[in-house]
């Protein structure tokens, strides 16, 4: 993540990041039209589910996030380690 920040800082790379970001954002709407349709047209479901489905949102992310955290630190440590040897 670091390196891609310090990487938008050269020209050439900017360039093709802003190139893809750009085209990214002007189709940004088909990702959420469909979440909207969908939600709509299954609203009786989002209504008696709603808070189920906030759980398990809410859960998720937090469980990946601290998936995310145990694996980072864990290689972390494997690179303190190996520096250190």
């Amino acid at each position: 993540m670091m390196l891609m920040l310090g990487l938008l800082g050269w020209e050439p790379v900017r360039t093709q990041v802003s190139m893809v970001a750009n085209g990214l954002l002007m189709h940004l709407s088909l990702l959420f039209v469909p979440v909207g349709v969908g939600v709509m047209t299954h609203l009786a479901l989002v209504s008696r589910y709603g808070w189920q489905l906030l759980v398990a949102l809410v859960l998720s992310t937090w469980i990946g996030l601290l998936v995310t955290a145990v694996v980072f630190r864990t290689l972390l440590r494997f690179a303190e380690e190996a520096t250190s040897s």
